[in-house]
């Protein structure tokens, strides 16, 4: 008698969105990213499609970051270079795609004006090929100045733009509809906090629906994770059974999370039982990325080269089709 095996039946799925555009498109990258299109639970290859595979970016700054001293050895001579910086990211350790994040716009840390700001994204557009993901400061009042700037500083080039919040999403989804760019909708591990966010961008523009990429604001490992994990199943289940906002891909910003725990940065001598610091927050990292991968992650923000690399690994077994 042959083995029967029970397979779930879904009726929807997530949407695709794609990053970048190459010249023919409008823009100047050497090529699109498409993530999205899952019309199953992740890796459940034998009951649906995965089309695009998860994707990695590596996190850039604008500034000299205060990051741990394992970093220097991958980064130091590039890190007060945002440009040169990328390039290493994309050409040495394989970034499908680069988030810079624009710190120096916080007023605290420099408060770089918005044309200033723009002219680091065209810097970093120039020196790399791949689509770019731009992130602000975090705050709020001086972001909602510069979005607009960097959005018609590269208009044709669709960004992928963060971030939304419920708070303070009109400005940045205004930008990314004039110029045709994408939006990270963050909300704080909140299944109905990330619909009704998608339901306001959507009011706003219909196309924009189509332009969102969640961030569910994730935590890292031993940090809620499990909640965050369940948070984001329930997004995928909610896409695959019909719910179009909440059929969105999704990014994590996975190095900035895993990096900032106590278990990533108590010293070495202060609890040696725990191991060396820095090898011990590098597999923090990429166990929190395979941790969420698992979720349905669709982008992968990384920061440390050797997690981003173990990430890979794991998206490659992830990725093997053994349906039965």
């Amino acid at each position: 008698m042959a083995l029967e095996i029970l397979k779930e039946k879904y009726r929807s799925k997530v949407s695709e969105v794609v990053l970048g555009a190459t010249r023919e498109e409008g823009g100047t990258r050497s090529h699109t990213i498409t993530v999205g299109g899952e019309s199953t639970m992740p890796y459940l290859h034998f009951e649906g499609e995965m089309p695009n595979r998860p994707v990695i970016a590596l996190e850039i700054t604008d500034i000299v970051p205060d990051w741990h001293p394992c970093f220097g050895e991958y980064y130091d001579e590039v890190f007060a270079d945002t440009a040169a910086w990328a390039k290493r990211c994309v050409d040495k350790y394989g970034a499908d795609l680069v988030q810079l994040r624009l710190l120096s716009a916080d007023p605290d840390l420099g408060d770089s004006s918005p044309e200033e700001c723009a002219e680091t994204v065209k810097k970093v557009l120039e020196a790399v090929g791949v689509p770019l993901i731009v992130v602000g400061s975090g705050k709020a009042e001086k972001d909602d100045r510069v979005y607009p700037v960097i959005a018609e500083a590269a208009a044709g080039e669709n960004l992928l733009l963060g971030v939304a919040e419920v708070e303070n999403y009109k400005a940045i989804t205004s930008a990314c509809m004039a110029h045709q760019h994408n939006v990270i909708a963050l909300s704080p591990i909140d299944i109905n906090i990330c619909k009704q966010l998608n339901i306001l961008i959507a009011e706003m523009s219909m196309a924009m629906a189509r332009r969102i990429i969640i961030d569910p604001c994730m935590s890292a490992l031993g940090y809620g994770i499990e909640y965050t994990y369940s948070i984001m199943e329930r997004a995928r289940l909610g896409a695959l059974q019909g719910d179009k906002m909440l059929a969105m891909p999704m990014i994590g910003n996975v190095g900035f999370e895993a990096w900032r725990t106590k278990e990533a940065n108590v010293p070495t001598e202060e609890n040696p039982g725990w191991g060396e610091r820095g090898e011990r927050a590098i597999l923090w990292e990429a166990t929190t990325a395979m941790a969420f991968l698992q979720a349905g992650l669709d982008i992968v923000v990384m920061r440390h080269p050797r997690a981003a690399a173990l990430a890979r690994q794991n998206i490659d077994e992830l990725m093997q089709d053994n349906s039965y």
